[in-house]
C-alpha cells in the first residue's frame, strides 16, 4: 500500500501536466473551429497558440513528449484545414507547413530539453558522488588525526620512560637528603617557633615533590598487575574509609550505595584502590561544601559498572576532551597525572573509564570492569 502511494505521488504531477496540455490543445482547437473563416487574422493567432503546449510538453517530457504533443496537435488541426478551408493545396500551403513546423519544434525542443535533463542528472550524480567521497575522506582524516594523537601520546609516554631513570637519580635522592636534613633541624626548634613552622612547610613540600616524582615514575614505568580475586564491595568500603576524614573536613557527604550481590572481579587490589582513590579525591576536591559524592554499582551484561558522581560545577567540553592527557590539569598544584594513571590502570584490567559532565550538572566517572566468571575463579 505504501509503495502504491509513493508511485501515485510521483505520477500526480505528470498527470496534472498531461491534463493541462490536453485542455490547452482542446481549447485552442475549439477557438479554430468556432471562429468564422473570414477572420483570418484570428486564425493566424490561434495556430501560433499551438506552440505553447508543444514547447511545454517538450520541456516537461523530453523528446517523446514534444513529438507526441506535436502529433496530437497535427491530428486535431488537420481536419480544420481539410474541411473548413477546403483543402486547397496551393492556397493554404503555409498551413501544411505550419503542421510540419509543429513536429519539428516539438522534436527539436524535446531533444534539447531531454539532453539538458540528462546532463543535469549526470551533474547531480557527480555531485552526490563527490559528496560521498568527501564524507569518506572526512572520516578517514578523522581516523588519521586520532591515530596521530595516539602516536603523540605513545611518543610522550616513551619519552617519560626514558626520563624516569634520570628523574629517580637526579630528584628523588636530593629530595631524600633535604627531607632528612629538615627533620634533623626540626628537632632543634619547639612547636610554636617560627623556624619550626618553616621547617614543617619544607618537609611537606618535599613530600609533595616526592609524590609527584612517584606518580611520574608509575606513569612512565607501570609495574605488571598481580591479578587475584577481589570483592568490589570490600575495595570500595576501604576507599570510603580512607577518604572519610577528608570528606568531613570539606563538609561533603560521601555516600556508598549498597553493592548488590557478590561483585567479584580479577584485579590487582592495590592498583584498583589507587585508581578508585584518585577518582574519589578528585570528586571531593571538585564538590563544594554541602555537596555530595555518591558511589554506586550495577551489573551490565558481563561487566560491573562503578559510578562516582559528584555535585560539583561540572566540566566544560574543551576541558573534558583533554582530562586524560598526561600533565594536563586545571588545579594550581596538580600534576596532571592522576586521571592518566587511573585510566591506564583500569584499561590494564580489561575495563573502560568514561567521564560524563557538563557545566552546572556535576561530574560522573563510570568505571566498567569485567566480572569474574565461575571458570575464572582462583
Amino acid at each position: 500500500m505504501a509503495e502504491i502511494c509513493v508511485i501515485y505521488m510521483r505520477m500526480k504531477p505528470s498527470l496534472l501536466r498531461i491534463g493541462l496540455l490536453a485542455l490547452s490543445i482542446i481549447g485552442i482547437s475549439l477557438l479554430h473551429y468556432l471562429t468564422p473563416l473570414h477572420l483570418h487574422y484570428l486564425h493566424d493567432i490561434f495556430q501560433r497558440f499551438y506552440y505553447l503546449p508543444i514547447i511545454l510538453a517538450a520541456l516537461w517530457f523530453g523528446f517523446r513528449g514534444g513529438l507526441i504533443c506535436s502529433l496530437m496537435v497535427s491530428i486535431v488541426y488537420a481536419p480544420h484545414i481539410l474541411f473548413q478551408w477546403g483543402g486547397g493545396l496551393t492556397l493554404e500551403m503555409e498551413k501544411y507547413l505550419e503542421i510540419l513546423l509543429y513536429n519539428v519544434v516539438g522534436g527539436v525542443t524535446g531533444l534539447l530539453a531531454q539532453r539538458e535533463r540528462e546532463r543535469s542528472l549526470e551533474l547531480q550524480r557527480t555531485a552526490e558522488g563527490l559528496e560521498e567521497s568527501y564524507k569518506k575522506l572526512r572520516i578517514q582524516s578523522e581516523r588519521i588525526i586520532a591515530v596521530e594523537e595516539q602516536l603523540r601520546r605513545a611518543e610522550k609516554l616513551s619519552t617519560l620512560g626514558e626520563m624516569a631513570a634520570v628523574l629517580a637519580h637526579e630528584i628523588r635522592n636530593p629530595l631524600g637528603s633535604i627531607r632528612g636534613t629538615a627533620e634533623i633541624l626540626r628537632d632543634d626548634y619547639r612547636p610554636g617557633d617560627p623556624k619550626h613552622e618553616f621547617i614543617e612547610i619544607q618537609i611537606k613540600e618535599t613530600e609533595r615533590l616526592n609524590r609527584v616524582v612517584e606518580d611520574f615514575l608509575r606513569m612512565a614505568r607501570p609495574q605488571p598487575p598481580e591479578m587475584v580475586r577481589c570483592l568490589l564491595r570490600e575495595e570500595l568500603e576501604t576507599i570510603v574509609a580512607l577518604t572519610a576524614n577528608d570528606a568531613r573536613e570539606r563538609k561533603v557527604r560521601l555516600v556508598l550505595e549498597p553493592v548488590a550481590g557478590d561483585a567479584v572481579v580479577r584485579a590487582d587490589g592495590e592498583k584498583l584502590r589507587q585508581a578508585f582513590l584518585n577518582i574519589v579525591i578528585n570528586a571531593l576536591q571538585a564538590t563544594p561544601q554541602g555537596g555530595t559524592v555518591t558511589i554506586a554499582t550495577r551489573q551490565t551484561d558481563s561487566m560491573f559498572e562503578i559510578r562516582f558522581s559528584d555535585t560539583g560545577p561540572g566540566i566544560d567540553a574543551d576541558t573534558l576532551a583533554r582530562i586524560f592527557e598526561p600533565f594536563f590539569t586545571t588545579k594550581p598544584d596538580g600534576t596532571g597525572l592522576g586521571l592518566a594513571i587511573t585510566k591506564k590502570i583500569i584499561e590494564g584490567h580489561g575495563g573502560t573509564l568514561e567521564v560524563e559532565s557538563a557545566p552546572g550538572r556535576g561530574t560522573t566517572v563510570a568505571v566498567r570492569l569485567p566480572m569474574l566468571t565461575d571458570g575464572d575463579q582462583s
